[in-house]
């Protein structure tokens, strides 16, 4: 039975305090408006993001629905939605893209500057309101997207049609950590045909990194981390050498500086540490990229 403009109640996690535990509630998700797409979440996933406004470390207004990097079913659509129809699967964008803006339409650039983000994370739709609200009360949308939620509602420009063939619970990544890491060695340090890169980090957005490292046509392609169980997975991914720095007893940066007779051309902290940031901008050569 359709729902176009009915409410509906569900499940999300609402954060309503910092540095609190998630509460699973029963929600109200109000229909969509004219240019928002109705989404029934099928995956998501859980990225450091959502972690720091937790700790607030990030802050965004309270109390909020979480959640950025998923892949759903359109549920219904308000008036004057094209690029989507009930029943495309999709990929809710938390970076949107209007077109319209001098930074959509910068060949180097896709932060547009209708992204959340950018207005502060008052945590609101593009008309300034929210679809949540939970015990009477609003809830706060998160990045335009908020996926802990078994429904959510997006402004269509926070929208991507993917392929009706596409695994949800795989392609959920593409929304954050993938495009993150491989849009970092493709589309920013631009990796070229032939060099040498190191990546420090193989969680999601190092193993994006070292993807993107490769469709680059990169010769070699060096991944360091403290966990050895990640190593066979890097290597699967196209890494050509796993490094754990505790086997040495020389600083990484030397040692890496030794194996690519100087410095690496190209590399990437997926840590997000100061130490291992440092690391990372030692080890290349001069000429060079650090991302």
């Amino acid at each position: 039975m359709s729902t176009a403009g009915k409410v509906i109640k569900c499940k999300a996690a609402v954060l309503w305090e910092m540095n609190k535990p998630f509460s699973v509630e029963e929600i109200e998700v109000g229909p969509p408006k004219a240019k928002e797409v109705h989404i029934k979440m099928v995956a998501t996933g859980i990225c450091r993001s959502d972690d720091h406004v937790i700790s607030g470390h990030l802050m965004t207004a309270l109390p909020v629905i979480l959640g950025h990097e998923a892949a759903g079913i359109v549920e219904s659509i308000g008036e004057g939605v094209t690029s989507v129809k009930p029943g495309d699967k999709v990929i809710p964008l938390c970076a949107p893209q209007c077109g319209k803006c001098k930074s959509c339409k910068h060949p180097e650039s896709n932060f547009c500057v209708k992204n959340d983000l950018s207005s502060g994370l008052q945590g609101k739709l593009q008309d300034g309101t929210t679809r949540f609200t939970c015990r009477g009360k609003p809830i706060h949308h998160y990045l335009g997207t908020s996926t802990f939620s078994q429904y959510t509602v997006v402004d269509e420009i926070s929208v991507a049609k993917i392929d009706a063939a596409s695994p949800l619970e795989k392609v959920c990544l593409i929304g954050c950590g993938f495009s993150t890491g491989y849009g970092s060695a493709v589309k920013v340090a631009k990796v070229t045909q032939g060099s040498t890169c190191a990546v420090f980090g193989l969680g999601g957005v190092g193993l994006s990194v070292i993807i993107g490292c490769k469709a680059a046509g990169a010769a070699r392609i060096i991944a360091v981390d403290i966990n050895k169980d990640r190593f066979a997975k890097a290597r699967e991914v196209g890494a050509t050498e796993c490094v754990n720095p505790q086997d040495y007893d020389k600083p990484i940066e030397e040692v890496l500086q030794e194996m690519s007779n100087g410095g690496v051309d190209f590399s990437f902290e997926v840590v997000g540490r100061l130490d291992t940031m440092v690391c990372a901008k030692i080890c290349f050569a001069i000429s060079s990229s650090a991302i």
